[in-house]
């Protein structure tokens, strides 16, 4: 991480009410509990944003407004306009793949299938950090609803709890 430069805290999401607490707005989720609860919100660049200086680094926590697939274009813009280096971007997403409330982070990597992801490395490239919230697979809860239906969901109370708890863990800086 570049120190002397912003930090660019993403979290992925669909923006309006209709998907507010849906599994693929964890990202959304995660961003609205570790930004300051005292934030101003504006509207820039395609985004949601807000910022505040945490331990000496300046951080701009972002809520991509273009939907899920297009979330590359609001963060390309953001980075540009921030002159945010890749190494200090850093994306919070869903993972059908974890199990839910499961958290994993990593550098690079492929997009796992992941829509918001693809268009982020298309738009930035990959050797960025990620942090992946588990929200279960339809397979394990023998549920045949279709993946991309399962991701537009809403969590039951018991999955809610889980992923608010883990949200409340995450160490992002």
């Amino acid at each position: 991480m570049q120190e002397n430069k912003p930090v660019l805290i993403v979290g992925l999401g669909n923006p309006g009410e209709e998907y507010k607490l849906t599994r693929h707005n964890v990202g959304f989720m995660a961003i609205d509990a570790i930004a300051p609860s005292d934030s101003t919100w504006k509207k820039e660049k395609n985004a949601l944003t807000t910022r505040a200086e945490i331990d000496g680094l300046k951080i701009i926590f972002v809520k991509p407004q273009t939907y899920m697939n297009n979330s590359g274009e609001a963060v390309q813009a953001l980075m540009t306009f921030y002159k945010v280096p890749l190494e200090n971007l850093i994306v919070i997403h869903d993972d059908m793949d974890l199990k839910v409330g499961d958290v994993r982070e990593k550098t690079g990597g492929g997009s796992a299938g992941h829509n918001g992801i693809k268009s982020i490395d298309a738009h930035v490239g990959n050797e960025y950090r990620r942090i992946r919230i588990g929200i279960g697979h339809p397979r394990d809860f023998n549920s045949p609803i279709d993946p991309s239906d399962w991701v537009l969901g809403k969590f039951d109370s018991e999955q809610m709890k889980q992923i608010e708890s883990v949200i409340k863990t995450l160490a992002i800086i």
